[in-house]
C-alpha cells in the first residue's frame, strides 16, 4: 500500500482547493498518482483549480526575447533551488547570456542551445559551473522558440513568467499594440492552444468524460448528460483556447473579434508560455 503523507495531502489541497479528507481519499485511490488524483477529484465534482498553484515551483528565471528583425523569438528557463540564488547577479547574467546566444544563433532546440560555447566553454558546462559556484543544482530546463513573419515576447515582472506569439502578417496597422496585448493575454490566461481545432483529442475526450460523469452524479439521465458535457466542452474551449478567450482589455469581445477588426486575414501561428514550476 502506498504511504500517503500529510505533506502529500496538503500539496494536493494547494493544487486543487479541495478538502483535506477528499484529497487524502483521492490520493489513496490513485495510489499516490497526483495527476490521477486530480482527475478523480474533478469527476467527483470537487473544487479543482484550472491551473496548478506554483507554491512548490522551482526557483530561477525566465527570459523571453526577439531578434532585431522580430521574425524570431526565444524563451529560456534557467532553474536553481532557491530565490536567493535566482536573484544573484552572476546567475542573472548567465541567464541573459544564454538568452542572447539563443537569439544570435536562432537555435531551434534546447540541445542545440546547450551545445553552443561561451568563450570556448559549452553552455552545458557553464551551467554546471554555476552549480559549483552557488552550491545549488542549476539546470537549463527549457528553450522554446517561435519563427514567424513577426514575433512578440513578454516578460512578467520578476521574470518568473514569460510568453511569446507569432503572427502570419507584419504589415498590419496596429500590429505592435495587438502583439503586446496578445502576449500579455497568453501570460495571464494560460491558453492551452491557439484555437479549439488545435486542442489534443485526448484532452477533449477527457473533458467530455468528466462532464458526463459529473452530470450523471447529479442525477441527470444519460442522454441529457451527453448534452451537458458538450456544453461544458464549449465553455472549456472558450476559457482555454486563445482565439475564443475574452480579450483582457475589453471582455465584451474575443481575441478573434479584436484581430478581425485589424485584418480578417491576420492569424496567430504559434504561442509559447513558460512559468517557473508549471
Amino acid at each position: 500500500m502506498t504511504n500517503i503523507t500529510a505533506a502529500d495531502v496538503n500539496k494536493l489541497r494547494q493544487i486543487t482547493g479541495a478538502g483535506m479528507m477528499d484529497c487524502k481519499h483521492a490520493l489513496i485511490e490513485s495510489q499516490g498518482d497526483f495527476d490521477l488524483a486530480i482527475e478523480n477529484l474533478r469527476k467527483k465534482g470537487q473544487k479543482v483549480a484550472n491551473k496548478r498553484a506554483d507554491r512548490n515551483a522551482n526557483e530561477g528565471i525566465v527570459i523571453a526575447k526577439t531578434n532585431d528583425t522580430k521574425d524570431f523569438g526565444a524563451m529560456i528557463m534557467l532553474n536553481c533551488e532557491t530565490d536567493f540564488v535566482a536573484k544573484n547577479q552572476e546567475f542573472i547574467e548567465l541567464a541573459n547570456t544564454i538568452s542572447n546566444m539563443a537569439i544570435a544563433h536562432k537555435v531551434q532546440s534546447l540541445d542545440e542551445l546547450t551545445a553552443l560555447s561561451i568563450n570556448g566553454v559549452s553552455i552545458a558546462d557553464k551551467v554546471l559551473e554555476m552549480t559549483g559556484k552557488t552550491g545549488e543544482k542549476t539546470t537549463l530546463a527549457h528553450c522554446q522558440v517561435v519563427n514567424a513573419p513577426i514575433v512578440f515576447a513578454y516578460n512578467h515582472h520578476g521574470n518568473r513568467l514569460g510568453s511569446m506569439a507569432g503572427f502570419n502578417m507584419k504589415d498590419v496597422e496596429g500590429i505592435n499594440d495587438l502583439g503586446k496585448d496578445v502576449v500579455m493575454q497568453i501570460a495571464a490566461m494560460n491558453p492551452i492552444a491557439i484555437d479549439k481545432d488545435d486542442v489534443d483529442q485526448n484532452i477533449i475526450d477527457k473533458e467530455i468524460e468528466i462532464g458526463k460523469e459529473i452530470a450523471m452524479q447529479e442525477g441527470k439521465p444519460a442522454e441529457l448528460a451527453e448534452k451537458i458535457a458538450m456544453g461544458k466542452l464549449g465553455k472549456f474551449f472558450k476559457e482555454s483556447t486563445l482565439m475564443n478567450q475574452d480579450f483582457i482589455r475589453d471582455n465584451t469581445i474575443t481575441i478573434r473579434d479584436h484581430m478581425a477588426k485589424l485584418n480578417k486575414s491576420l492569424k496567430i501561428t504559434d504561442i509559447k508560455r513558460l512559468m517557473l514550476g508549471a
